[in-house]
């Protein structure tokens, strides 16, 4: 289930190649959303199960009030999670406050887990800076440059080995990330001074309009964990149990300074922002076909069928979802706007006098 260097110990070939390695996607549920243990024993007790489908839907109420929040000209550009809800929240469910992670553009879901609140997100959207005071919370701000996240969750879990704390940094990706050099140096640090990071990689098959097999020859993402002295899984990124059994088990071992590399193979079913248009680029019925497996469909039948949920808890959770996140919007409304000058305060320490001086003549000192 685990990749790591033994898997190619005992090999009498002279060359290595990917025949030597064999790579299953670990999952909890089954096609028919039963419940199987073949890679996992289940340890989420009811109660948590509930929690994470419940965190599951208000992301995907989110998302789809922010997409029309967004078409309507009250937020900016906005980067549609639908499809990666039990990636993003199974990951981030398995975490402490102690822990903390380094999200990209994307990953909303988790960090609304972890603690984000929802108005944070939309002042984010809104260009106010106060989408990015975290302050109180173990959350990076929100990387936009491809790839720079991971660096910095090595430098994070670097200075918590060195201070001692009990804390662990997981680091958000989407594929496409992979090809940046970002991704490489950060998996040879962590493997080379054995820090306690988990990279978490969700392989939703598109970055932007390339598709994954034009990304990377290898068969997974996973195994690329293999180069640098890492440990890699690969897990299937629908299954909300799967992914928090493995990022659990990714946690322990990254404490015990053995970092990992998480592919959680999943599907972006919208566009990569609201100015991307997927059909220009993609089947339609690559599309339909995912649809088939999607990751709260799926939890959703468990629970009914093991007789943890029912249709008046489904309404209600859904009236519950869209009021909280209409009323973060309207929070976020009174926030006040951010101007130039309070972005350069924020930025420099002690202020350069060529900006002095052009605050000034602005009128904003």
């Amino acid at each position: 289930m685990w990749l790591n260097q033994s898997c190619l110990e005992g090999e009498i070939e002279m060359w290595l190649n990917q025949s030597c390695l064999k790579i299953d996607t670990a999952s909890v549920l089954e096609e028919d959303c039963s419940l199987s243990e073949t890679f996992f024993k289940r340890t989420a007790t009811d109660e948590q199960c509930i929690e994470m489908y419940k965190h599951m839907v208000q992301g995907r109420i989110f998302d789809g009030i922010a997409l029309k929040f967004q078409r309507q000209g009250k937020i900016k550009t906005y980067p549609p999670i639908r499809g990666q809800e039990a990636a993003q929240v199974g990951s981030a469910y398995a975490l402490t406050s102690n822990d903390w992670i380094y999200p990209s553009y994307r990953d909303i879901a988790a960090s609304f887990v972890h603690g984000m609140p929802i108005d944070k997100f939309f002042c984010y959207t809104m260009g106010k800076m106060a989408g990015q005071h975290l302050t109180d919370l173990s959350i990076f701000p929100i990387q936009i440059v491809i790839g720079a996240q991971f660096l910095h969750a090595v430098g994070g879990a670097w200075a918590s080995k060195y201070k001692g704390e009990d804390s662990v940094s997981v680091a958000y990706m989407g594929d496409g990330g992979t090809s940046e050099g970002d991704f490489h140096e950060a998996l040879n640090f962590a493997g080379v001074y054995k820090l306690p990071v988990v990279f978490f990689i969700q392989n939703n098959q598109w970055a932007i309009s390339n598709p994954i097999h034009k990304q990377t020859a290898s068969q997974t993402i996973a195994q690329k964990a293999l180069a640098y002295g890492i440990t890699g899984i690969r897990v299937d990124g629908n299954d909300v149990l799967a992914v928090y059994e493995a990022t659990k088990l990714a946690i322990e071992k990254a404490k015990n300074g053995e970092p990992v590399l998480i592919e959680a193979v999943t599907f972006r079913q919208g566009p990569h922002t609201t100015a991307d248009d997927p059909t220009k680029y993609r089947d339609q019925a690559e599309v339909e076909q995912w649809l088939t497996n999607d990751p709260i469909e799926r939890m959703k039948k468990f629970i009914v069928s093991t007789g943890l949920w029912n249709e008046r808890q489904e309404e209600e959770l859904l009236k519950d979802c869209e009021e909280i996140v209409l009323k973060a919007y309207e929070k976020a409304l009174t926030i006040e706007k951010t101007t130039i000058p309070k972005v350069l305060r924020a930025t420099y320490e002690t202020m350069p006098q060529n900006l002095v001086r052009q605050m000034q003549q602005r009128g904003g000192v």
